[in-house]
C-alpha cells in the first residue's frame, strides 16, 4: 500500500488528547535543555538578575506560542510548518522557515541524545567500582529506546512523558529538600559587582530562549487537541508554567550550592550535564540526594527528547507528504529524521551546550518573526477567527525581541559578546 492510498483510505477517527498531556509534550521539550545549560549559560549573571531575564523571556516566548496556534488554527488538521508556511509567507518564506525549523529540530535532537548519553554515563561509572560504556554506545541506547516511542505516535508520547514529568516531579522534590537545606546564601548572593554580571546577560539570552523553546511542538499539540483553541491556550500556559517552576528551583538549588568561581572549571570540562551532576555530588550533598538528582536528569532529557523528536517526526511526515498513521510512512519519516542526528551524536558525543546556544540562534526564525507575518496574513483573509488578544503592540514586542536576539548571535559570532569562564 502507498502512502497516498494509506492516506486515503485511513478513516479511523483519532481520538483527541488532553490539556494536561499536550502541556507535558511542550514543556518537557523545554525542560530538558532549560535544567541543565541554564546554570552554565547563567553563571556570569548568577541568580538574581537570571530571574529578571527568565521572566521577561517567557512572556515573549509563551506569545509567539500563541500565536503560532493562532496561525496553525487557519489550516486543516496534521498541517505543520511546511504547511502553514507554504500558505501564509510563499516558496521563498517556506523555504527560510523550513530550513530554519528542520535544522532547530536536528539540533536539539543531537543535543538531547548527547545530554541523555552523558547523564547514563556518568550515572553507570557510580555504580559499584564504576561500570564504563562508551558516549557512542549510550546515545544509540538512549536514541533507540526513545525514536522506538516516538514512531508509535503522540499518544504515547503524552503518556510516557506524562509519567516521566510525574517521576520528576518527585525526584526533584526528593533532591530539592536538601540541595535547599544544604545550600548557602553566601554562594546563592555573592558580593559580586553589578558591572561584573550585566555584561553577560546578552549570552544568556539565547539559552533562555532556547529553554522556553517548545514553539516547535505548537502545531503538533494544536492538532493533537482537535484545532480547539481554548484548549490549546490553556495547555500552552500550563506549558510556561511548569518549564518557570522547574527553572526556578533548579537555579536555587545549583547557584546555593555550587559557587560562581567553580563554573568556569564546569565551562572548562564542556559544560555537560553529567559535569554539572559531578560539580553537585562535590559540593557535600548526600548519596540519596545525588541518586535522586541522575534520576531526574535522565528523565528531564527524555521529556524533552520525545517533545522534540515528535515535532521533527510530524514535520517531516507534512515536508514529504508521507503517512504517519502506517508503518511504511513511519518508517521512511523517521529514517530522514533521526539516522543523521543518531549518527552524529555516536561520532561526537559531547555537543550538549554549544548545540543548545545554536538552536537559540535559529528558534528565532520560525518562533518570533514568521509567526508575526504569518498571523498578519491570516487575520487579513479570515478576521473572524480567533485571534491573540494584545493587538499591534504585543506582535511589535514579540518581532522586536527576535531582532534583538539576531543582532546578539551576530556579536557572539564575530567575538564582540563577552562569555563568562571563556
Amino acid at each position: 500500500m502507498t502512502d497516498a492510498t494509506a492516506k486515503a483510505t485511513s478513516t479511523a477517527p483519532k481520538k483527541e488528547g488532553t490539556v494536561l498531556g499536550a502541556a507535558v509534550i511542550a514543556a518537557g521539550t523545554g525542560v530538558g535543555a532549560g535544567i541543565f545549560s541554564l546554570p552554565v549559560a547563567n553563571a556570569g549573571v548568577w541568580f538574581s538578575i537570571a530571574l529578571v531575564v527568565m521572566i521577561v523571556v517567557a512572556y515573549i516566548m509563551h506569545s509567539a506560542s500563541m500565536y503560532i496556534m493562532e496561525a496553525t488554527l487557519h489550516f486543516p488538521k496534521d498541517s505543520n510548518y511546511d504547511s502553514i508556511a507554504k500558505g501564509t509567507i510563499g516558496n521563498f518564506g517556506r523555504l527560510i522557515n523550513g530550513l530554519s525549523v528542520a535544522f532547530l529540530c536536528y539540533v536539539l535532537t543531537y543535543a538531547y541524545i548527547s545530554g541523555g548519553s552523558s547523564v547514563i554515563t556518568y550515572s553507570l561509572s557510580l555504580v559499584g567500582d564504576g561500570i564504563t560504556m562508551s558516549s557512542g554506545v549510550a546515545s544509540f541506547i538512549f536514541a533507540a529506546v526513545l525514536i522506538s516511542i516516538v514512531m508509535v505516535g503522540a499518544t504515547a508520547v503524552d503518556r510516557v512523558n506524562t509519567i516521566l514529568i510525574g517521576g520528576m516531579v518527585i525526584t526533584f522534590v526528593m533532591s530539592l529538600g536538601g540541595l535547599i537545606t544544604n545550600s548557602s546564601s553566601d554562594i546563592l548572593f555573592p558580593q559580586v559587582p553589578m558591572s561584573e554580571q550585566v555584561p553577560y546577560v546578552f549570552y544568556t539570552i539565547s539559552f533562555m530562549v532556547a529553554s522556553f523553546g517548545f514553539q516547535i511542538t505548537v502545531p503538533t499539540i494544536t492538532n493533537y487537541l482537535g484545532l480547539d483553541p481554548k484548549k490549546t491556550s490553556r495547555a500552552l500556559i500550563y506549558a510556561m508554567l511548569i518549564a518557570g517552576f522547574f527553572y526556578f528551583c533548579w537555579m536555587l538549588a545549583v547557584f546555593g550550592n555550587v559557587p560562581r568561581e567553580q563554573f568556569p572549571q564546569i565551562i572548562a570540562e564542556g559544560g555537560n550535564i553529567g559535569n554539572i551532576l559531578a560539580a553537585l555530588a562535590d559540593s557535600g550533598v548526600s548519596s540519596n540526594i545525588s541518586t535522586a538528582l541522575q534520576v531526574f536528569g535522565n528523565m528531564a532529557v527524555a521529556t524533552s527528547f520525545l517533545g522534540v523528536s515528535l515535532s521533527l517526526f510530524d514535520y517531516i511526515a507534512d515536508l514529504c507528504n508521507f503517512n504517519k498513521h502506517c508503518w511504511i510512512g513511519k518508517l521512511k519519516t523517521g529514517a530522514i529524521a533521526f539516522l543523521p542526528t543518531v549518527i552524529l551524536a555516536i561520532v561526537y558525543p559531547d555537543g550538549f551546550i554549544t548545540a543548545i546556544g545554536f538552536a537559540g540562534v535559529v528558534l528565532v526564525i520560525f518562533s518570533l518573526l514568521s509567526p508575526i507575518i504569518m498571523v498578519r496574513i491570516v487575520r487579513k483573509r479570515n478576521p473572524d477567527m480567533y485571534q491573540v488578544k494584545g493587538g499591534d503592540l504585543r506582535q511589535a514586542l514579540v518581532f522586536g525581541f527576535g531582532i534583538l536576539i539576531f543582532i546578539v548571535a551576530f556579536l557572539e559570532i564575530a567575538g564582540m559578546l563577552p562569555i563568562f569562564g571563556k
